[in-house]
């Protein structure tokens, strides 16, 4: 049997699991992330990949990190959540495990996964949308990661086409899409509509103790359950232009599917509705022809893991 572990480094979590060569999670463990300390998240690293080790032979490490990695993966060039840059996080890993190391972005992972053993596997070309804190990306075209020149492609929650001018995002840009399509912008809308229109929210505001500003993600989405105007509507803004950015990766790459993933897609088809609605009226007449059905990753949170374990297995011939 073939081992490799994925390790998923998140801004609280260093998480791993033991991988085979089906993608079957055999074991799994985690340590808090010291997110100031770089020492510590090598540390971290270490002690997750030797307790799943223990008594096993295993192949290699792939590790997921949110941020810019290089195109060799082997430096996360820039991750602001971590405060690293130009951080050689594989051979620095590499020297206290004695094993080798692949370093790749977390959507990236994600999507491997899902292409390899989730809801793309049936498809050679894919898209992924992590909706969370922020919006990351993946994609795989003819079952190859679409990386880049430099590594960091498919950063889809960086892209502005949806507002140009819009709200400042932290990377930089004004008008991102995640600055509209994120789980934070799911709450700034319940919030501002709570507040502009109290009779509609009354599910919202009393859910959040009568105070637009104290309404959480997780408040917005029992609300909307229950049917609260201002929670759908919320809800079918960031669809809004989660299916308009569909609609322009299918006239980008013409992928198999797309798929949803992240902490927001524990909605359903709260997010999952609306987003297809918008995707359909964004075709135009893209719809008259074949196109990706728009649907819920299936892996969950194992996706990073399971995604960095293969790509470590098969480290010498993914590109």
């Amino acid at each position: 049997m073939s081992l490799t572990i994925g390790v998923d480094i998140g801004g609280t979590k260093v998480g791993g699991g033991l991988v085979d060569e089906n993608g079957n999670v055999l074991a799994t463990t985690r340590r808090p992330t010291p997110a100031d300390d770089t020492t510590g998240v090598i540390q971290a690293v270490k002690e997750v990949v030797e307790e799943l080790r223990e008594g096993r032979e295993i192949e290699a490490v792939g590790i997921g990190a949110a941020g810019w990695i290089s195109s060799d993966r082997s430096t996360v060039m820039l991750a602001p959540n971590l405060s690293w840059k130009d951080e050689p996080l594989r051979d620095k890993v590499a020297a206290v495990i004695d094993l080798p190391v692949v370093v790749e972005n977390d959507a990236n992972v994600a999507i491997w996964g899902e292409h390899r053993f989730g809801a793309a596997k049936k498809h050679r070309s894919s898209v992924l949308y992590t909706i969370g804190t922020g919006v990351g990306g993946g994609i795989v075209v003819k079952d190859n990661l679409l990386r880049g020149t430099h590594g960091v492609a498919a950063e889809i929650g960086h892209i502005r086409s949806v507002m140009p001018d819009g709200r400042t995002c932290g990377c930089g840009r004004t008008g991102c899409l995640e600055q509209y399509a994120s789980g934070r912008a799911l709450t700034r809308a319940a919030r501002d509509g709570a507040a502009e229109h109290p009779a509609k929210a009354a599910v919202l505001l009393k859910l959040a103790g009568g105070d637009p500003e104290a309404i959480s993600g997780r408040q917005v989405t029992e609300a909307a359950r229950q049917g609260d105007e201002i929670a759908l509507a919320a809800f079918d803004s960031i669809g809004y232009y989660l299916g308009n950015s569909a609609a322009d990766m299918v006239n980008l790459i013409d992928p198999g599917v797309i798929l949803i993933a992240g902490g927001v897609v524990d909605a359903g088809d709260l997010l999952l509705d609306p987003i297809r609605r918008h995707y359909q009226e964004a075709l135009g007449n893209r719809a008259k022809v074949p196109v990706a059905e728009v649907r819920a990753a299936e892996l969950g949170s194992k996706a990073g893991v399971i995604g960095a374990a293969d790509l470590a297995r098969h480290r010498e011939i993914v590109p």
